[in-house]
Parts: C-alpha cells; sequence; structure tokens
C-alpha cells in the first residue's frame, strides 16, 4: 500500500516505512507550496492514499474518489483523551 503525506506530516516518513507502508512525501513529489487540488489530484493520479490534517484537500479527495486519511483535531483530541483515560 502507498501512502503520500502531505507537508505537515512528512516527519512521519519514517515510521510509516517501518509498518511497511511504501511512502512519498508531499515534499518528494515536487508537490512543496504545491495548491491543493494538485495534491489531491497526484494522489489520484498514482493511486496513492493522502494523509493530510488540511479539511480543503480532504474534501476535495472525496469529490474525486481519491482514497484519504484525514486526521482533524478532533481526532487528534480524541486520541489524547483515551490514552490519559488509560492512564489514570
Amino acid at each position: 500500500m502507498k501512502i503520500l503525506l502531505d507537508e505537515m506530516y512528512a516527519g512521519l516518513k519514517e515510521y510509516f516505512e517501518t509498518l511497511g507502508y511504501e511512502v512519498l512525501t508531499a515534499q518528494e513529489a515536487g508537490l512543496k507550496s504545491a495548491k491543493d487540488r494538485d495534491i489531491v489530484d497526484y494522489a489520484g493520479k498514482h493511486n496513492l492514499i493522502l494523509v493530510t490534517q488540511d479539511q480543503k484537500p480532504a474534501e476535495l479527495a472525496e469529490l474525486t474518489g481519491v482514497k484519504c486519511v484525514f486526521i482533524s483535531n478532533l481526532m487528534i483530541a480524541k486520541l489524547v483523551d483515551e490514552k490519559i483515560k488509560q492512564l489514570l
């Protein structure tokens, strides 16, 4: 499975590779500071799953049928809340 990490997640590349994914960052794909639509189009054209925290590319991906994982602030807050509760 191949994924495209949006710019804010480039630092996670090694983690995903360790988990067995083939990973490309937006920067490696020549998409640094690219428009959201260009990132989504690239992911679709190369059959990549886009991982982003930005709502607009996630919505564009949904509209165009591109696979996408949208990491929202709500999702992060729920994950942290769950981990804190496990510690208590």
